[in-house]
């Protein structure tokens, strides 16, 4: 049985579960176990889909009987299947968090008739722009999520919450718009928009024309990812949704926009046309990002501001044009989605029980929640890149990476990247030692809330809801199994990067064994033959050698 064949229900499970919590409005005790119970069967699907292609293998599946390049196709290969698993593993943590939050507060932050059929719309899109093997269906996956992150951005109808929908709803129709365009442009000039058949029709075009396209296609998924200088809405957009819609955009948005960048690059664009400009942009991004991290005393803005910084160590991957760079982007993409997420998640749990996340309004909160502190400081050390969790693990990959090809330009990108590191460390510092270890009275407007003792028999996590702790320290958990098991992790995702540099087991997956292969640029023939798809290369992994 070819497992491809079940790809499809990674969208059509959450859809469901849409249907049915917007059924069950007025009972939210079974839409909260309808939401969280199909979720958790998505997640399961998809780590069987992981499993058929984890050592090595790509499979599609095409919908309603119309064959490619005509029809839907659905592509399963291991970066795929990687990124479904993970984002599902993080929204189910998201989802039993905002549950607790939304019980605790009445429903008041969340309104259960309104945020369970959103969020699994929002899983639904997040998988088919995973899946997808076409152009207009990957617009359709971004159309979904985005649709459903207007709603999720706004809940409780705030001001502030108001007017940074406003500015995320331009600057996502912008790049929407952008995206429609290219694609238009595309098919007028191929004839297709399945991206397997694209991969050999571009290449038929002349390179003004292909440079164009090519454009097109950066900037409007560099909107969607955050890059600089198109990241300019995030950090005031991100802060001010409640923190369960907060934590899962900074998870997951940004990096489905990464996810097509890598995806159209290595298979629609290969080479290294535009990999200069990338590499700039990827420094800009982490330099410009990290400093403006350091300038904020609002923890959310700080974190939104790490966020797009850290985008920078992707485009850095994706921009050297090699395996071993393709592959640690792919698994630092894996291990920021998690880490950010908790992050923004532990961000939510000291708005709470601080009563602000401002740094001039907190302190104390270590001796407060002991707790608390654990669950920040497990995450944030990883963030920063601090030896040995997965973060270390992949800078250190990037880093070998950048060394290997040795331009001057990877060269400064290295540097870049070491600095942009230990200035993460610092911000995160500032965090630790304002918010947790400093006292609550030395706070600069310190929060009543932390200056009021705690109930005798509540204990550290007495003021926070069970299920937000719990979730939040789940999600912690697997950000430490990435470290756990990296060496296996590091073996995919490199391979996972060969495949992608390849090409061919892509396009004979979608087009049958017979396509005609186009050679890479400065290759000949021979790669493009069918049985030809690279195996692991223990390059990829820090530490490994050729």
């Amino acid at each position: 049985m070819n497992l491809a064949n079940l790809a499809p229900l990674a969208v059509v499970l959450p859809i469901l579960g849409a249907a049915l919590t917007f059924l069950l409005i007025r009972h939210s005790a079974a839409q909260r176990a309808v939401s969280i119970g199909l979720l958790s069967a998505t997640l399961l699907l998809e780590c069987i889909l992981l499993a058929s292609v984890w050592d090595g293998g790509t499979t599609s599946v095409t919908i309603g009987g119309w064959m490619p390049p005509w029809g839907v196709v659905m592509v399963v290969d291991q970066f795929s299947s990687l990124m479904l698993v993970v984002s599902s593993v993080v929204s189910l943590a998201v989802l039993v968090y905002a549950t607790g939050q939304g019980m605790a507060d009445g429903d008041q932050e969340a309104p259960v008739s309104i945020f369970h059929p959103t969020y699994m719309i929002l899983v639904a899109g997040v998988s088919n722009a995973f899946l997808t093997g076409d152009l207009f269906n990957l617009y359709v996956g971004f159309e979904i999520l985005l649709t459903a992150s207007y709603v999720l951005m706004t809940l409780g109808g705030t001001g502030p919450r108001i007017r940074a929908g406003v500015t995320y709803v331009v600057v996502s129709v912008v790049s929407s718009v952008l995206f429609l365009i290219a694609i238009a442009m595309i098919y007028g000039a191929t004839g297709t928009i399945t991206m397997a058949d694209l991969a050999i029709k571009l290449a038929e075009l002349d390179q003004g024309t292909q440079n164009l396209l090519h454009v097109m296609l950066l900037v409007a998924f560099g909107i969607k990812a955050a890059v600089f200088p198109l990241s300019f809405w995030l950090p005031d957009s991100y802060p001010t949704a409640p923190a369960p819609v907060t934590a899962v955009f900074a998870g997951l948005l940004t990096k489905v926009g990464v996810y097509a960048m890598v995806r159209t690059e290595t298979l629609l664009f290969p080479g290294d046309t535009l990999n200069v400009p990338l590499m700039v942009v990827a420094l800009l991004t982490m330099v410009v990002g990290i400093l403006g991290a350091l300038a904020q005393s609002d923890i959310k803005r700080l974190l939104s501001f790490t966020l797009v910084s850290h985008i920078g160590y992707m485009v850095f991957g994706l921009a050297m044009s090699s395996a071993a760079g393709l592959g640690a982007a792919v698994f630092y993409v894996a291990h920021h989605i998690t880490v950010q997420t908790s992050l923004f998640l532990v961000a939510g749990l000291i708005e709470r029980r601080g009563g602000s996340s401002s740094m001039d309004r907190l302190g104390g909160l270590a001796k407060l929640s002991p707790l608390l502190a654990l669950l920040f400081f497990i995450p944030a050390m990883n963030l920063a890149g601090i030896p040995p969790f997965s973060g270390f693990l992949g800078k250190l990959g990037l880093l070998q990476a950048g060394v290997e090809l040795g331009t001057p330009l990877a060269l400064v990108l290295v540097v870049g990247g070491v600095v942009t590191s230990l200035l993460t460390l610092l911000a995160i510092a500032r965090v630790w030692n304002r918010a947790f270890w400093r006292k609550p009275e030395d706070a600069e407007y310190p929060d009543p809330v932390l200056l009021t003792p705690v109930p005798a028999g509540r204990g550290t996590v007495g003021l926070l809801p069970r299920s937000m702790v719990g979730a939040t320290a789940a999600l912690v958990a697997f950000g430490v199994a990435l470290t756990v098991f990296a060496g296996p992790l590091f073996k995919v995702a490199g391979h996972s990067g060969e495949v992608m540099l390849d090409r061919s087991a892509y396009i004979h997956s979608v087009l049958g064994d017979g396509a005609v292969v186009p050679p890479l640029p400065g290759q000949g023939s021979q790669a493009a033959q069918p049985g030809n798809a690279a195996q692991p290369d223990t390059a990829a992994q820090p530490g490994g050698g050729k």
